[in-house]
């Protein structure tokens, strides 16, 4: 997994040098050259090492024999961040071996070219910066904290999360909306971001993510504290210290209960 995540990733920065044509699949839902190419080379190597395996991708959809072992691969995520030229985006990739009706993700990987930071995770084996082992955050109240977050590309107007931002924000050390969910999820395994929260993403999104917080010693849920699952539309991830914390916060928020106005502008000032 990591040659083949090293191997996209410098296909990736080749594109991303060269400048490339942008194309759309919705109103605001980038796809590009690089996306395409990089998910084939990583399709390629499965088969190749793999032929067995089964391949959920973003852009080619699922290859589904009802094999024991499937890949969740995102070949670039971060697309609209690499289409406008801003260095924040990578390569994720995870396994999970099925047996029966039961399925674990095994192995996970995310490599940012960029910055050449290489995450990886096995189950029950701990998570890893660069080969040295990561954990998350220590930090234990949410006014300590710093967070992150991330906004649909389509559709922005019936997704609630500008609320939750809102009042999160209120709440928190700040709030970073990078435009990668996969390194978002990273940065919370390392202890750069004590917690994490989106709606509606992908399991290619989250597949490998998840597993590095785990690993790392976070937790995972949906928005109500129940468990996460690939197929969950709700994602919470945290250092597992400030988890109640944010949940109550959610609940509120979901309930319409002590929420902030917004200031008058007019007579807000700078302090």
């Amino acid at each position: 997994m990591i040659g083949i995540a090293r191997e996209v990733g410098a296909l990736i920065l080749e594109y991303f040098h060269q400048g490339l044509k942008i194309e759309y699949k919705g109103d605001a839902d980038l796809v590009t050259a690089a996306d395409r190419a990089s998910e084939t080379l990583i399709r390629k190597r499965i088969a190749e090492q793999f032929p067995a395996h089964d391949v959920l991708g973003e852009e080619q959809g699922l290859n589904d024999r009802g094999a024991e072992y499937r890949w969740y691969v995102d070949p670039l995520d971060g697309t609209t961040n690499f289409a406008h030229g801003y260095p924040v985006f990578c390569v994720s990739m995870a396994l999970e071996r099925r047996t029966g009706a039961d399925a674990k993700r095994i192995a996970g990987v995310v490599y940012d070219p960029t910055r050449d930071e290489l995450f990886t995770a096995e189950q029950g084996k701990g998570a890893h910066l660069n080969g040295k082992p990561i954990r998350v955050s220590k930090i234990a109240h949410l006014k300590e904290c710093l967070v992150a977050t991330g906004f649909p590309s389509h559709k922005r107007h019936k997704n609630p999360n500008i609320f939750f931002y809102h009042q999160i924000t209120l709440r928190t050390h700040g709030v970073r909306r990078a435009g990668s969910a996969a390194l978002d999820l990273c940065c919370v395994a390392c202890g750069r971001f004590d917690g994490f929260w989106e709606f509606n993403l992908n399991p290619w999104d989250t597949a490998a993510g998840v597993l590095i917080v785990e690993e790392a010693g976070g937790s995972v849920t949906r928005f109500d504290g129940s468990g996460f699952q690939l197929d969950s539309r709700e994602t919470l991830a945290s250092n597992g210290l400030v988890h109640d914390a944010l949940l109550a916060e959610f609940k509120q928020i979901f309930e319409g209960r002590e929420l902030e106005a917004l200031p008058d502008p007019r007579t807000y000032q700078r302090s």
